[in-house]
């Protein structure tokens, strides 16, 4: 197993962890955001320091990849890279919308077994960028800009439940509560704590970033992607 930072800024919610064999040594949270800029050097720097004082070796720098706010995620990846090129360690991207499920599974024993799990991150008015994934977190519908209505995910939710968290799924709730199957949960946020499982996942295959080209999903990028594909 391995020593990894992991860093999350992809929303207001700035935080950052150390792991060791599946552990969680330290997590450092500020829900006071936006306040990236302020907060996740110290935070870095704490964790670094832990593993310093404790002859621990760090292997790698976790990331949280996107999609999420511009700024949040611009301020997180340059972090990382810069502890990446100073200390010549990996770098391992984790998709935020699979960071969002991992709270559920480990934690929420009390959803339905056959249960679909849609992560949304609030992209304003009544659109979100959001995924599905079964329990196993295999993709059922690729991430995508959705504007909601009372049809949405009606695929979905007519073949069984349909759990939506997130911070895009709390305005959802009028337009898909209706449906028998739509399941809400809140409070569900990104946390660099979280990460952990599906870092060392990903360490553990070998499945690392190139450090000097790496760039998140930035969710202006996405949006300008799909306009493309519309005219």
């Amino acid at each position: 197993m391995a020593c990894i930072v992991h860093i999350e800024t992809s929303t207001q919610v700035c935080s950052v962890a150390l792991s060791q064999d599946g552990q969680c040594l330290m997590s450092r949270e500020c829900h006071e955001g936006p306040s990236h800029g302020v907060v996740l050097g110290p935070y870095v720097e704490e964790a670094v320091s832990f593993a310093d004082s404790h002859a621990i070796p760090v292997d790698a720098v976790a990331v949280s990849s996107g999609p999420g706010s511009y700024t949040g995620l611009r301020i997180g990846v340059s972090t990382a890279k810069g502890l990446c090129y100073g200390r010549n360690l990996k770098l391992i991207a984790v998709p935020t919308l699979e960071l969002l499920c991992v709270p559920l599974l480990l934690y929420r024993a009390d959803l339905p077994e056959d249960a679909l799990l849609c992560p949304m991150i609030d992209a304003r008015r009544m659109e979100v960028y959001s995924a599905i994934y079964d329990r196993a977190l295999k993709v059922q519908k690729p991430v995508s800009a959705d504007i909601i209505d009372d049809g949405s995910y009606r695929e979905y939710l007519d073949r069984g439940p349909v759990v939506f968290f997130g911070n895009g799924a709390e305005k959802c709730k009028p337009l898909l509560s209706s449906h028998a199957n739509a399941v809400f949960v809140d409070g569900v946020e990104p946390l660099a704590k979280h990460m952990m499982p599906l870092a060392e996942r990903q360490f553990l295959r070998g499945k690392t970033e190139d450090v000097a080209y790496f760039e998140p999903f930035y969710l202006k990028e996405f949006v300008a992607t799909q306009s493309k594909k519309l005219f």
